[in-house]
């Protein structure tokens, strides 16, 4: 997007010079057509020859049109050096051959391509496309089994419904998983049945006694929706002039039957252990914000021939620079040693010492090397207590 978006303010400068030099040659024309034609009716009124001031007239006219045509000339000239800009800029912002930010071998072997081919496939699913999901299990030979499908076959049903607004798959399937949604603090069954209770209050009076026996419902819910329960029943007293003409009215807008596709979909992929996002799609919007960062430090290790760098980073999984995608990109905790500047792993974890201080393992091994007594204590370097290294706990983000 932001390359889009920097071709766009390329064109938008063309665009806006194209007007400023149309709207000035225009103009400069018509005030040269307007002197010519003056002078040329002035001329053509007189007999005699032409006198000094005339003479001087039209010599100051000649080279007022030469110096505009020389002027909007070099107008013209700056106009196409704006232009070869766009293109300068679409060469810069996108970059069609990719192959250099590449990992190879990343898809290499069986195995991996068949957990792409899963990945895709769990997309579609995801997505509704079941066709294609098929299509793609019998093609790539996966044999998912039905245990792995019927989830997003279910979820897809009960979305469908409840963008027709038909609550009834969503509320059976609420019942059916209460116990596991209540563990959740999840609202999900309150607001469904919140849903259904104002789709009874709209249509009028002759409901009345209906929503009445549906507030039954509610009882599960009185204790921790309670303000809410309360609105809805001093809805009842608004339902002969219309609920719409009520205090009360902000319980009709449409915004609820948005919210629960969204609230349900959170839910259900969060019983079912999956993410609400697509994985793939995350991963594909993750790479396009990474791609400019990616190919601009590529470039500036070719320019300064430096290219081995990129190669000889011991972790392979490790990126050469550091890219901030945005909070919405960051799913848990990242720890940063304050002493080595390095990034928490499996293999160098964090560890709280006996003060409360936290620094990585390498730290703490690196300040327990230079002493040759066994069991010596090693200062904290932020505070002046000491420990045994053995007394370090490993802790967990």
């Amino acid at each position: 997007m932001e390359a889009c978006a920097a071709v766009e303010r390329e064109i938008d400068r063309v665009l806006s010079k194209f007007t400023s030099l149309h709207n000035h040659s225009q103009r400069t024309v018509e005030e040269l057509s307007t002197s010519i034609e003056s002078l040329r009716r002035e001329l053509n009124e007189e007999d005699h020859e032409l006198t000094h001031t005339q003479s001087m007239i039209l010599s100051q006219s000649v080279k007022r049109i030469r110096d505009a045509v020389s002027r909007l000339s070099t107008e013209h000239k700056d106009l196409h050096g704006t232009v070869s800009k766009v293109g300068k800029a679409i060469d810069r912002n996108f970059v069609s051959d990719f192959s250099a930010i590449t990992t190879e071998g990343a898809f290499d072997g069986e195995d991996k391509q068949k957990l792409l081919n899963e990945v895709v496939c769990e997309h579609f699913l995801r997505q509704g496309m079941l066709d294609i999901a098929e299509a793609l299990n019998e093609d790539a030979a996966l044999q998912l089994d039905g245990d792995r499908k019927e989830p997003f076959l279910e979820l897809h049903r009960i979305l469908g419904a409840l963008k027709l607004r038909d609550l009834r798959p969503a509320l059976g399937w609420a019942e059916a998983n209460r116990d596991r949604l209540l563990q959740k603090n999840s609202s999900l069954e309150f607001k469904l049945h919140r849903l259904q209770f104002i789709d009874l209050l709209r249509q009028g009076p002759e409901r009345q006694k209906e929503a009445l026996w549906y507030t039954r419902n509610f009882s599960p819910f009185a204790h921790q929706h309670a303000r809410e329960l309360q609105a809805l029943m001093g809805s009842l007293l608004y339902l002969r002039q219309g609920v719409e003409n009520s205090p009360y009215s902000s319980l009709l807008d449409p915004i609820y039957w948005e919210e629960i596709c969204d609230v349900f979909t959170r839910d259900a992929c969060s019983l079912m252990g999956l993410s609400v996002e697509s994985p793939l799609s995350v991963s594909i919007r993750a790479g396009c914000k990474s791609l400019p960062p990616l190919l601009s430090i590529r470039q500036v290790m070719q320019q300064r021939q430096v290219t081995g760098v990129w190669t000889n980073i011991s972790n392979k999984d490790e990126l050469p620079v550091e890219i901030d995608l945005g909070p919405e990109y960051r799913y848990h905790s990242i720890f940063a040693c304050p002493i080595l500047r390095q990034q928490a792993t499996e293999n160098n974890p964090p560890v709280r010492l006996v003060c409360g201080h936290v620094i990585s393992r390498d730290a703490l091994n690196k300040l327990s090397n230079g002493n040759n007594v066994l069991y010596s204590r090693v200062k904290c370097p932020y505070c002046p207590i000491e420990q045994l290294p053995a007394e370090a706990k490993s802790i967990f983000f």
